[in-house]
């Protein structure tokens, strides 16, 4: 019978301190399984077995789990049996270490933790003592997370604004009046228009603009983002509303918040980890092209159905004989208006006072040139942030000028309907044409959008959030929760659904907003347009408004990102390229499913595919062996392959296999080890696992278990008679 004995110093991957006793014959070789044998006793906090060996001294630098344990003038409230990363602090039998032992030396007292008869007395008050009953188990915790619901902690977390509400100043009012007011410039035209990318009247897109601004300054986290129509939310929507009528849309905006606060209060957040970084890159590209794509006939004053591409190009190559001269002329135009105030705050004033330094009262001349240049800079900048309004104006004076003398030369929006919308719960029936559509027949037609736009809406959000976080945790639950209450109040006021837009965050922080307060201002003012100047909307040319969508969304496209995605890993380009050619082919939500199913096919491989390294190692004490090393867990995918890959291993020496890396293994798995046994038992090769996970070897254990002359290492390097667990 050979025996082994483990040392359990540290050390290199390619090595392992292997002693050989021999006794006896060594004809038949057993199969080893490390493990640690427990003692008859329990603990009496945690579950896990006891032993009574302990030989390890601990001084007071040495850590195990959470907290420190203390050797010098231990106290004897402090437990020693902690529960911590599966198993006991002083019951090493979880311990990656699997020889660790403990000698507790002169802090042999008893520990009260242990043997009292209070209900908490260890150290983090988290596991009780004998005394506790665990009938009261469950309603304990059911007390505690009440407790924890109703903290004050707790309270700041979901309703953010009594954070900042006391500590409110007039400095802070002026910097949210002027942000909330220039965000308010730039979102009345997008609204229009993304009213109309949605497939909607263009009142809807104020419709959108208002109520969210409100709810998010009490539940929102970000003072940055800026809540209402978005691009992607407006293309989203129009490809499934399938034409039917505002009523879907305002029903999508409210599912779409259930869906988010239900996500939220769940903390589901995990989800959105599963669309990667080539998938969103994928699908933001397709979808500003799409975006564009829309607009283009209204550049070009055409007029006809459809909103996908293919449809939109097949249209446009069958009338382009119809193209209006002068709404292309306009569009046109007005792309190039809008691209150029963009780079106008880039612009760097010089001061030509800074070279005349002999020249007598140089320090007033300077100081009053820096305020011109401060006042110029500022003057560009807002030139360039309220592009957009300012383009929609000069167009609209433009139209109006021409109906006066009885000339349209542009296609104009129309009558936009005036007033505020009422308010009204969400409809939960629709009448189209003759068909009056019930609550199960809207959401059958709205489909997987009920999922689709509040994720990828939630995608939006935190991607805003964390953007203009300056480095701060972004609560990524409550965004959640504030996007779904904002959508849910919001389809109340007729709205289509609504997220945070990069573009009008950008404005929010450039304009130095202080607290998510600057969105009353927004709201304001879109509450005004609609009430006094929806009128004067009817002037707009649909060339302008199709001119700042394309001249927004261009920016959007990332196809400079494939680059660096090729040189990072080629392989990522594919689900970015499948996703974008789904996007633009089919739908942007089969777009979304195509490039997360292949990224999942390429986890699954690379689970199936474990990197088995097999190498020739010799002991400390000239014992030579096979040293196996497993880089992942093991799952029904790849358990034939590693037993495969093992099988194919030298067979003139002892393997060795390191599952040090092994965090997991399945039922499947299991029996790909009771057959490795086999297998190695057949060829008589002796077979060793090392550094095996307890949670492993104990889940394997109703597989495993047969009577056999299989051995266990103790943790004292005694070889024990047991069956194979």
């Amino acid at each position: 019978m050979t025996k082994y004995k483990l040392n359990n110093n540290v050390r290199s991957s390619s090595e392992v301190t292997l002693t050989s006793y021999l006794s006896g014959s060594m004809e038949r070789k057993d199969n080893v399984f490390l493990q640690l044998s427990p003692n008859e006793s329990k603990c009496n906090v945690c579950p896990n077995s006891c032993y009574t060996d302990h030989t390890l001294s601990l001084d007071k630098n040495t850590k195990f789990g959470l907290n420190e344990l203390k050797v010098e003038n231990l106290e004897r409230d402090v437990c020693l049996c902690e529960k911590f990363n599966g198993g006991c602090k002083v019951c090493p039998s979880p311990s990656p270490a699997p020889t660790l032992t403990i000698n507790l030396e002169g802090a042999q007292k008893e520990c009260l933790s242990c043997h009292g008869t209070s209900l908490y007395h260890n150290s983090n008050n988290s596991y009780p003592g004998p005394g506790y009953s665990e009938k009261n188990n469950w309603r304990r915790e059911l007390s505690k997370q009440a407790k924890s619901c109703c903290s004050k902690k707790t309270l700041l977390r979901r309703f953010p604004i009594i954070s900042w509400l006391p500590s409110y100043s007039f400095r802070n009012g002026i910097a949210d009046a002027i942000a909330g007011l220039t965000v308010g410039l730039t979102v009345i035209p997008q609204a229009i228009a993304y009213a109309g990318v949605a497939g909607l009247p263009p009142q809807y897109g104020l419709y959108s603009s208002f109520m969210a601004c409100f709810v998010y300054t009490v539940f929102g986290s970000v003072k940055d983002s800026a809540i209402g129509p978005t691009a992607i939310a407006a293309i989203l929507t129009r490809e499934n509303l399938h034409g039917l009528g505002p009523e879907f849309a305002v029903l999508l905006a409210f599912l779409s918040g259930c869906v988010e606060l239900v996500m939220g209060i769940l903390q589901l957040g995990f989800l959105i980890d599963f669309i990667s970084g080539p998938v969103s890159v994928g699908f933001t590209s397709a979808a500003a092209i799409i975006i564009a794509t829309t607009q283009v006939k209204d550049i070009l004053g055409l007029s006809f159905p459809g909103g996908k591409f293919l449809q939109v190009w097949s249209g446009i190559y069958e009338h382009i004989g119809e193209t209006r001269l002068w709404d292309t002329v306009l569009g046109l135009s007005c792309i190039i208006v809008l691209l150029l105030l963009r780079k106008v705050k880039d612009i760097k004033i010089s001061d030509s006072s800074d070279n005349t330094s002999e020249v007598a009262g140089i320090e007033e001349t300077v100081g009053s040139s820096s305020k011109v240049r401060a006042g110029a800079s500022q003057a560009l900048w807002f030139l360039s942030t309220t592009r957009n309004i300012l383009v929609v104006l000069l167009c609209s004076a433009l139209a109006y000028y021409f109906d006066t003398r009885n000339q349209v030369p542009f296609m104009l929006t129309g009558t936009v309907k005036p007033g505020l919308p009422e308010f009204s719960p969400p409809p939960f029936s629709a009448t189209v044409g003759n068909h009056t559509y019930t609550f199960m027949e809207m959401t059958s037609t709205l489909g997987s959008a009920i999922f689709v736009v509040p994720l990828l809406s939630i995608l939006e959000n935190i991607a805003l959030a964390k953007v203009f976080s300056e480095g701060k945790r972004v609560d990524a639950t409550q965004e959640m929760i504030a996007l779904g209450v904002c959508n849910i109040v919001s389809s109340v006021v007729d709205s289509m659904p609504v997220s945070g837009a990069l573009s009008r965050g950008a404005v929010n922080h450039a304009s130095g907003v202080a607290t998510p307060a600057g969105g009353v201002y927004t709201g304001v003012l879109v509450l005004l347009a609609l009430q006094y100047f929806t009128p004067y909307f009817y002037y707009i040319p649909k060339a302008s408004l199709a001119a700042v969508i394309i001249a927004a969304v261009v920016f959007m496209m990332e196809l400079h990102v494939f680059k660096p995605i090729w040189r990072t890993k080629k392989m990522d380009i594919i689900p970015a390229v499948v996703t974008f050619a789904t996007c633009l082919l089919a739908r942007l939500e089969l777009g979304i499913v195509a490039g997360i199913a292949v990224n999942l096919l390429f986890l699954l491989y690379a689970s199936a595919r474990p990197s088995v390294r097999v190498c020739r190692a010799v002991s400390t004490d000239g014992v030579p062996y096979i040293l196996a090393t497993v880089d992942r867990a093991l799952s029904f995918p790849s358990a034939e392959f590693v037993r495969r890959a093992l099988r194919k291993a030298p067979s003139d020496a002892p393997l060795v296999l390191d599952a040090h890396h092994v965090q997991a293994a399945d039922f499947t798995a299991a029996k790909g080890i009771k057959s490795l046994i086999d297998d190695f038992h057949a060829r008589g090769q002796t077979i060793i696992f090392y550094n095996v996970k307890p949670s492993i070897a104990h889940g394997n254990e109703a597989v495993l278990i047969r009577s056999c002359s299989s051995k266990c290492v103790s943790k004292t390097g005694n070889i024990n008679p047991c069956d194979i667990i």
